[in-house]
């Protein structure tokens, strides 16, 4: 009896590994607040110096991402949205530059296409932002690269609940 149960279980789990909905990986959940570490970032400059939280609030549509910023004792505020389905989004950049944003699921990465008019007319600025979760969820790492520049990557580890 113990031998045709056991053999159940295994053409049950073989016939599951054949449906790749059972392995897909799930979108992460990038909800909750993040506060910017630059000791743990990569290739930062001058944005070593910044102050940066953000609250992200996520549905299996769009992700909406509220940052404040603190730089050489300035505050401020903007909101970024990405589509979760691809659809092209209109969101300004961190210097208030208009963008448009196209968003994709890589596994359980984020990647956000940003595209900009270019300094000179009739070019375009193209940065790719790849966003993932480690460490159990606690750390929020987004990738920044335009052109052939190395990567500038940001760190952001997750707040404590306070209630």
């Amino acid at each position: 009896m113990m031998r045709k149960i056991v053999i159940a279980i295994m053409c049950t789990v073989a016939a599951g590994a054949f449906t790749p909905a059972l392995f897909a990986a799930a979108p992460a959940d990038f909800s909750g607040t993040w506060v910017l570490n630059t000791d743990r970032g990569e290739n930062l400059g001058m944005m070593k110096a910044v102050d940066e939280t953000i609250v992200a609030k996520q549905t299996a549509d769009q992700i909406v991402f509220d940052m404040t910023d603190k730089f050489a004792g300035v505050t401020t505020t903007r909101q970024v949205t990405y589509d979760l389905n691809g659809k092209p989004m209109n969101n300004k950049a961190a210097m208030g530059d208009p963008s448009t944003t196209v968003t994709r699921w890589d596994g359980d990465k984020l990647v956000t296409i940003w595209t900009a008019e270019g300094a000179i007319s009739g070019t375009e600025v193209v940065r790719t932002e790849t966003r993932w979760l480690s460490e159990g969820g606690k750390v929020l790492s987004v990738s920044m690269v335009r052109d052939d520049n190395p990567a500038m990557v940001f760190v952001y580890e997750k707040a404590e609940k306070t209630e």
